[in-house]
């Protein structure tokens, strides 16, 4: 693997040499890297923040997209083993979040254990639903995403953007979508849910589940707000990162 491969995955938009943990974050289904461009200028340089590009979306649109979570957290793993020198913490929101779990599971079948595991505006693994919004057609995709809020409901309003964009959409909710817990032992590192009190997603009893999943300690918090109350939230969730991880806040 050359280090081109590994950037192209890996974007660290403010390098930290001196931070002990490195926070790797994993975008939403249709999101990209630069969606955590404030997360880590917020928390640089407590920790080191790595920001994972899929392919198939800005500067990567032209590769094919990954559609099944495996095939996601088989590749990120693979480009993360170079940057386990330091303890790995992990920050996933919705989609980003089941896959930052299944990251983190094959790291500990690697013997790697995360510092913790940050699950926000998901459900737990073992709750699944009947979704199948990647099968519909274009306009019913777009009127999904707009009813979630966030970033790309705004930039779908853009013909031309809604027509590079809509191929990574639907292979991310064909990925989340389609994806089935497979039971087996649980992480061993402390997983913290975070969830918006009205995200129709992931319902607080949902986010709460995620404490089947760990031997470890758990913790769930919520935030006024819907699928995406982190954005509205950003510096409630950072705080709450930095003071879980046990360092000091910044000033």
């Amino acid at each position: 693997m050359t280090r081109d491969d590994n950037e192209l995955w890996i974007r660290r938009f403010h390098p930290a040499p001196e931070a002990d943990t490195r926070l790797v974050c994993l975008p939403h289904a249709g999101g990209s890297a630069s969606f955590y461009f404030p997360v880590s200028r917020t928390l640089t340089p407590r920790f080191e923040v790595l920001a994972v590009q899929y392919p198939g979306r800005q500067d990567r649109r032209a590769e094919r997209c990954l559609d099944t979570i495996a095939e996601l957290a088989d590749a990120v793993v693979a480009r993360l083993v170079p940057w386990t020198d330091k303890p790995l913490a992990f920050f996933g929101h919705s989609m980003g979040a089941t896959l930052a779990f299944e990251i983190a599971l094959r790291l500990e079948q690697r013997g790697i254990v995360a510092s913790a595991l940050f699950a926000s505006g998901r459900r737990a693994p073992s709750c699944g639903r009947a979704e199948s919004v990647h099968l519909e057609d274009d306009d019913t995709l777009v009127r999904e995403i707009g009813t979630l809020g966030g970033s790309e409901a705004q930039v779908l309003k853009d013909e031309e953007i809604l027509r590079a964009v809509l191929p990574a959409i639907r292979a991310d909710y064909k990925a989340a979508e389609t994806y089935r817990y497979q039971p087996g032992p649980p992480l061993s590192c402390p997983v913290y849910a975070m969830v918006g009190d009205n995200d129709p997603k992931a319902s607080i009893d949902e986010a709460r589940s995620w404490e089947r999943h760990t031997t470890g300690h758990f913790e769930l918090r919520t935030y006024p707000g819907g699928h995406f109350y982190l954005v509205e939230q950003a510096a409630s969730v950072t705080a709450a990162i930095v003071e879980l991880m046990g360092a000091p806040s910044r000033t």
